[in-house]
């Protein structure tokens, strides 16, 4: 047995009964949830425990990550919308039809991420279109927080029964 041979014997390189995997479905939802439009979360709570210049901080913050996307959106936004449909399809297709296992993990991570990135543009636009500051903003940000949240705990859920059945059906446990 060579080195080759016994460091894929140590790690198994199928993605759902890899531990990095795991780790790294665990990051993406943590780093979601706790970035918040671009801004962290514990600004939020900053801003409703202290008011003040925390309040000013969190304010000019959002604003600067709010037009941030409204300029990435309005500028290259129909290509970008064009190219995670094309880059998802793709995995799609390669993950459940042609069965690479690789491209199912990819995509039961890229897929809801493209759905939290649709909840942040409608958020965006609710924060500019109605003006948001003070209490409403930050109960704007913790509202758009518990949907990430929601849609990760779903996506976690969905992606661990998907990945056990592949486990089962393809013998990586046990076998």
């Amino acid at each position: 047995m060579n080195l080759e041979q016994a460091v894929f014997e140590l790690i198994d390189m199928r993605s759902f009964s890899n531990l990095w995997y795991w780790i790294a479905l665990a990051v993406v939802w943590s780093s979601a949830s706790h970035w918040v439009l671009g801004v962290p979360f514990d600004m939020v709570q900053r801003a409703r425990r202290y008011g003040g210049e925390a309040e000013t901080d969190l304010e000019d913050m959002v604003r600067i990550n709010c037009n941030r996307f409204s300029y990435i959106f309005r500028v290259a936004g129909l290509w970008l919308v064009a190219f995670v449909c094309f880059v998802l399809t793709g995995l799609a297709y390669l993950g459940f039809i042609f069965g690479v296992e690789f491209a199912q993990a990819v995509f039961l991570i890229g897929f809801p991420l493209a759905i939290v990135g649709l909840m942040s543009l409608g958020t965006v636009n609710r924060i500019q279109n109605e003006a948001l500051a003070g209490e409403a903003l930050r109960h704007r940000m913790i509202r758009h927080r518990i949907y990430v949240q929601m849609l990760g705990v779903i996506s976690i859920f969905i992606t661990a029964l998907w990945g056990m059945y592949q486990n089962l059906t393809t013998g990586a446990i046990g076998g």
